[in-house]
């Protein structure tokens, strides 16, 4: 019994095959990084630091100010020829 024609076994077999490439090129690309930090020392880690207490924390704050009120003099008439 024939599940898939002959072009969907074909595009399921090219996917699996890319998908096989992928992590095979990727695996290696990662082994080699690997391989070079094998040689490496990592630096001594610092002393520990002192903890200092926290320092307090001031904000500055503006007085609100008062809006002038604005002083309107008359309309103008305005005169159309």
């Amino acid at each position: 019994m024939i599940l898939l024609s002959v072009q969907g076994r074909g595009a399921i077999y090219a996917v699996l095959l890319f998908l096989i490439c992928v992590i095979i090129v990727h695996g290696v690309k990662l082994a080699k990084i690997g391989y070079r930090t094998l040689g490496k020392k990592l630096p001594p880690e610092p002393p520990p630091k002192q903890e200092k207490p926290p320092e307090p924390v001031y904000y500055i704050v503006e007085k609100k100010k008062k809006r002038s009120k604005n002083e309107y003099s008359e309309p103008k008439r305005i005169k159309f020829h």
